[in-house]
C-alpha cells in the first residue's frame, strides 16, 4: 500500500496459518489489517469516511492485494480519493467501480470497537447485518445502496410536504406515493435478505456463545443462552415466523405489500415530523441472553463473549457457504481476560488464515504464535 493512514509505503506477504503483528500503541500495525478490510468491504471500521484513509499531505491512497479466491490468485487495486470516485482495477484491467472487487477477498474482523454491536445503538447492529450481507452476497451493496438513495429523496420530500401543511397549503401527495412504492420495493428486497440472515446465523451465535463462554461451567452457569431476534418497523404486520431458524423464508413480495400498508398508516405521523418512520433503517437486531437483552443487562464479560460469538458465527457461516474468510484480530487480546483468550484461540487455531496485532506479544495466546512481524519507526520486519 502506498500514502494509506500513516506508511508512505507498505509490502508485506501474509502466509496461511497465524501471523502476529506486534508492535507499540501509535506504530501502524492496525493501519495494515485495516487497508485488507478495505479490500474486502469498501469501508473502515475505525471511520465512516475516507479522508482519514490517506496520509496527511498526499492526494489518495492506493491498496493493492494478491488474493487467493478459488484457486484462482486475483490482483485487486484500489485508489482511494476523498471527494472524488475512488477507482478500482482487478487483474490490472481497465478501471472500474470499486463495488466490483467485493467478494473477492472475504475477512471477519474482531476489534475492540466491536463491543458498540452490543452496546451501542440499533445503527450499530444494522450495520452488522448489512457489512455481513454484502460479505455473503455481493450484489446488496447495490440494494442497499439504492434502499438509501430513495430514503434520502422521500425523506426530503417529506419535508416540504410537511411545511407547506403547516403553512396551511395542501401538500401534493402524488409524488409521495411514488416514493413510497420505491421505497416499499428497495426496502423488501433488505428486509427479506436481513431476515433470512438472521435466521441462517442465529443457530450459529448461539453454538459459538456457549463455546466462548463455556457455559455450564461455575464462571458461566448453564441457561444464558445466546439468541438473536430481528426487530422490524412494521412491528405486528410483519408475518409469523420470518428471522426464525428453520421458519420460513422471507417473502419479498408479502414484504413490499406490508410496507406499503404500513406507509400509509403513519403518513399523518410522517408529514408532521418530516422523517421516514417505516422500512429497514428503523429495525433493530435485538441480542438476547436468556430472556433479557444484552445491551444493558449483559456484564462486561458477557458482552465481550456476545461480540465473540457473532464473530465467530459470521466466519462459521461465510465458510458454510464456501470461500473461507481470513480472521482478522485486531487488538482484541488486551481486551480480554486471560480465560476468553485461550478460548478464543482455541476456537480460531484451526482457521485457514489468521492476522493478529497486538501491542505485546505476550498477550497472544501460544495456539496463535505463528510468524511474526514487529511494526516499528514505519517499517515492518520479520522476526525469524
Amino acid at each position: 500500500m502506498t500514502d494509506f493512514r500513516s506508511w508512505p509505503q507498505a509490502d508485506l506477504t501474509f502466509e496461511p496459518g497465524a501471523t502476529v503483528l506486534v508492535g507499540s500503541n501509535g506504530q501502524g500495525k492496525t493501519n495494515l489489517v485495516e487497508a485488507l478490510g478495505y479490500v474486502a468491504t469498501l469501508g473502515s471500521h475505525r471511520v465512516s469516511s475516507d479522508s482519514p484513509l490517506v496520509r496527511y499531505g498526499a492526494q489518495r491512497a492506493f491498496v493493492r492485494a494478491s488474493v487467493i479466491n478459488g484457486g484462482r490468485e486475483l490482483l485487486v487495486d484500489l485508489e482511494i480519493t476523498p471527494g472524488k470516485a475512488n477507482r478500482a482495477r482487478i487483474n490490472r484491467g481497465a478501471p472500474g467501480k470499486p463495488r466490483d472487487v467485493l467478494g473477492i477477498l472475504r475477512t471477519v474482523l474482531f476489534a475492540p470497537e466491536d463491543l458498540a454491536v452490543v452496546r451501542g445503538d440499533p445503527g450499530e447492529r444494522r450495520r452488522f447485518l448489512d457489512e455481513l450481507l454484502v460479505s455473503r452476497s455481493p450484489r446488496y451493496a447495490g440494494v442497499r445502496s439504492d434502499y438509501e438513495r430513495v430514503l434520502r429523496q422521500r425523506s426530503a420530500l417529506l419535508k416540504s410536504a410537511g411545511g407547506a401543511r403547516r403553512g396551511g397549503q395542501a401538500p401534493d401527495l402524488r409524488t409521495l406515493e411514488v416514493w413510497d412504492g420505491h421505497l416499499a420495493k428497495h426496502g423488501a428486497d433488505l428486509l427479506a435478505a436481513r431476515l433470512d440472515l438472521v435466521a441462517d446465523i442465529a443457530p450459529h451465535v448461539t453454538s459459538a456463545y456457549a463455546s466462548v463462554a463455556e457455559t455450564g461451567t461455575d464462571s458461566a452457569p448453564a441457561g444464558r443462552v445466546a439468541d438473536l431476534r430481528y426487530r422490524s418497523s412494521l412491528g405486528d404486520s410483519l408475518p409469523e415466523g420470518y428471522g426464525v431458524p428453520m421458519g420460513p423464508r422471507a417473502d419479498r413480495a408479502a414484504l413490499e405489500s406490508a410496507l406499503l400498508v404500513e406507509l400509509e398508516r403513519v403518513r399523518g405521523q410522517e408529514l408532521e415530523r418530516g422523517v421516514s418512520l417505516v422500512g429497514p433503517h428503523r429495525d433493530d437486531l435485538d441480542l438476547v441472553l436468556g430472556e433479557l437483552p444484552a445491551k444493558g443487562y449483559a456484564s462486561h464479560g458477557e458482552s465481550w463473549s456476545f461480540v465473540l460469538a457473532l464473530r465467530l458465527a459470521s466466519y462459521h457461516l461465510l465458510a458454510e457457504d464456501g470461500a473461507e474468510p481470513v480472521l482478522i484480530l485486531d487488538d482484541v487480546f488486551a481486551e480480554l481476560d486471560r480465560r476468553r483468550r485461550s478460548r478464543l484461540a482455541e476456537l480460531v487455531a484451526d482457521a485457514e488464515q489468521v492476522l493478529v496485532t497486538a501491542a505485546v506479544g505476550e498477550d497472544v495466546p501460544a495456539e496463535l504464535a505463528g510468524t511474526r512481524f514487529d511494526v516499528r519507526d514505519g517499517e515492518v520486519s520479520r522476526v525469524e
